[in-house]
């Protein structure tokens, strides 16, 4: 279908790093259908004549459903690679997206959003490409995952106000539309182009590194070592204390990301801000938050990823606090400045801890764990904050309850004991 790409003779940039930018910019285009959708809760309420808590049902069913999907796509992933799982989820997930533009009423979107593209969502964020990018980078991981993840946080950026203007310019079926293509036209052909499942399939090693004597002689598992609690099967991995712990705080990270993906333009029309500053409001949490994933991710790889995850989740309910005791005008940058620092940063640091933990063989489909919880979390709380704003009129109680379990979070990152687990203590003690 599409030629094989060979590593140019002479170059001096890692392959990897190739493979890196194919998924920033699937991650870019492929966030639109989960963080676009509060933007049009307003309009389809009125065309479709249904309440925000009717669409935020719909949203919330996305996202169990796409939780659900998780390991599925996370097994899928250890046993085919992810290459092909993102290609085929692109495809499907840009044909739902165009879908979405002719949708007639409320039961259609829902046919179309739970089904198609929320399930299919899984095998284009995070998962498949975590578990990629584990065998292709090793001391840089943490780097590598966030400059992936960080594509989410410039399809936040660029596609919300992007989207927002052309409901203005034309309407919302054209935006739909319009993305959908995108996706198939661009981001499947350059998937399917670029992203290679293993460093050995182009003759390389994780990092760029040049193959050793021992390397050459136990292959990647030379290069890969495991520490203590490295599981062959992956329900081993959850009668040990980290997983749960991990699984604990993504639980918290789905809640508080979910809610605020869906009902932050709501929340902010529901004070009386416009909708075109509500988008530049949400781009500016997205620019801040790929500055900050970026910056959490390359010096987490010089640090423990456990503390990193404990300032994470902190200063996350730092902004849930500003949200609630600042002014709505002014709360609302405010939590754009200070959430945006932490958004997504969460999520390479689990990735790439889990990894480092229980080891890569599994890699997928304990991520995939992960992130069924976390989107369980998220739709629970996509639901709740609709249905608390439905009878109280306002999100407040519900964005309390969010800083309080963010604090939560913080102090059970804190407890993980990095140094005893992860395979990067082991194998700088035995190369000391």
């Amino acid at each position: 279908m599409f030629s094989h790409p060979t590593t140019p003779k002479g170059s001096r940039i890692f392959y990897g790093w190739y493979i890196v930018g194919a998924m920033f910019f699937m991650g870019l285009i492929g966030v639109a259908p989960r963080q676009a959708l509060g933007l049009f809760f307003d309009t389809w309420s009125e065309e479709f004549g249904v309440t925000v808590s009717q669409l935020s049902a719909v949203a919330a069913a996305g996202w169990l459903i796409n939780g659900v999907s998780q390991p599925i796509v996370g097994a899928l992933t250890d046993r085919f690679g992810g290459r092909i799982v993102m290609f085929v989820s692109m495809i499907a997930v840009g044909i739902g997206t165009f879908l979405i533009g002719v949708t007639v009423n409320i039961w259609t979107l829902a046919f179309v959003y739970i089904p198609i593209v929320s399930f299919a969502m899984s095998g284009i964020l995070f998962v498949p490409g975590t578990a990629l990018l584990v065998r292709w980078f090793k001391r840089k991981r943490g780097t590598a995952i966030s400059v992936y993840s960080s594509g989410t946080s410039i399809g936040g950026m660029l596609l919300i106000p992007f989207m927002a203007y052309l409901l203005v310019l034309v309407d919302w079926r054209a935006t739909w539309m319009v993305v959908g293509a995108a996706m198939l036209l661009l981001a499947a052909p350059l998937i399917w182009m670029v992203l290679r499942n293993d460093p050995r399939d182009m003759g390389l090693m994780p990092d760029g590194d040049p193959m050793s004597e021992e390397t050459a002689a136990g292959g990647m598992k030379a290069s890969q070592r495991q520490g203590p609690l490295a599981v062959e099967a992956w329900r081993e991995a959850y009668r040990t204390p980290p997983m749960w712990q991990l699984t604990a705080t993504y639980v918290v990270c789905g809640m508080t990301t979910g809610a605020i993906a869906i009902h932050f333009v709501p929340y902010a029309v529901s004070e009386g801000i416009p909708v075109s500053t509500a988008a530049l409001a949400f781009g500016l949490l997205s620019f801040i938050n790929l500055v900050g994933v970026l910056t959490t991710g390359f010096i987490s790889d010089h640090m423990l990823r456990k503390n990193m995850l404990t300032l994470v989740y902190g200063v996350r309910g730092l902004a849930f606090v500003a949200l609630v005791a600042l002014p709505s005008s002014i709360g609302l940058w405010a939590f754009a400045l200070i959430g945006g620092a932490s958004w997504l940063s969460s999520v390479p640091q689990t990735g790439a801890l889990t990894a480092e933990i229980y080891g890569i063989k599994r890699a997928g489909t304990l991520n995939g764990m992960l992130n069924l919880v976390h989107q369980v979390g998220g739709a629970s709380a996509v639901f709740g904050a609709g249905l608390v704003f439905d009878l109280s009129g306002s999100y407040t109680p519900f964005f309390i309850i969010a800083a309080g379990t963010l604090a939560f979070a913080s102090l059970v990152s804190w407890m993980v004991r990095e140094k005893a687990c992860s395979a990067r203590f082991v194998q700088a003690n035995e190369s000391a």
